[in-house]
């Protein structure tokens, strides 16, 4: 049985605004680019967001996990579910299975009462908390160009330019990233928002 992989690029950055969130939309199955406008960034809560590379399958599976998750916790406690606590539960399900792995790589970003965070999911359950961080096939390209523009002190502007930059240009040099770009903001004043596709195209390098 064939099974459908996402060749992906996606990339997560701290600032002292807020946090950015992005990916492209290309999936690729071996050589064959499978779908053009593939989803692989969510808004989990108001406070929390996830990007996703991997399955398919396994993705769309435990995005609807988390969600229930972060929903139930708000119900019962009253109050939003910090970024580790997310980061911390999505690393216990990916441990327990990891011997029939999901076959996924995850950033989750978001704020708490500590402030904004972004950790890196592997598949094994790992999860490292960093002030940015890039997975998928294309990433290697993203960390260059993060380790060269990244500062701590960074708007939250700068750091969606950025995260616009990174992306095209793993969407250069990468087969399987590609065909547009998605990016959200996560911050305390104005929650999760999806940043509109008009502004990404005035930031895209020439």
């Amino acid at each position: 049985m064939e099974v459908k992989k996402t060749g992906t690029t996606t990339v997560g950055i701290v600032t002292k605004e807020g946090v950015v969130l992005a990916t492209e939309h290309r999936a690729t199955m071996e050589n064959i680019i499978a779908h053009k406008v593939a989803k692989k960034l969510y808004k989990i809560d108001e406070n929390l967001g996830m990007t996703t590379a991997g399955l398919v399958g396994d993705i769309q599976y435990l995005v609807r996990y988390m969600r229930a998750e972060a929903a139930l916790y708000r119900l019962k406690r009253g109050q939003l579910m910090s970024v580790k606590a997310l980061a911390t539960l999505l690393s216990n399900i990916l441990n327990s299975t990891k011997y029939f792995p999901y076959w996924v790589s995850i950033l989750v970003g978001g704020y708490d009462n500590r402030g904004y965070h972004v950790f890196a999911v592997d598949a094994a359950g790992g999860a490292i908390e960093d002030k940015y961080a890039s997975t998928g096939s294309g990433s290697s390209f993203v960390y260059g160009v993060l380790e060269d523009r990244y500062k701590e002190d960074m708007s939250l502007d700068e750091a969606v330019e950025l995260a616009v930059r990174g992306i095209a240009a793993a969407m250069k040099r990468d087969s399987a990233s590609g065909d547009g770009i998605e990016v959200a903001t996560i911050t305390k004043k104005d929650g999760f928002q999806y940043v509109p596709d008009s502004k990404i195209k005035k930031l895209m390098p020439k």
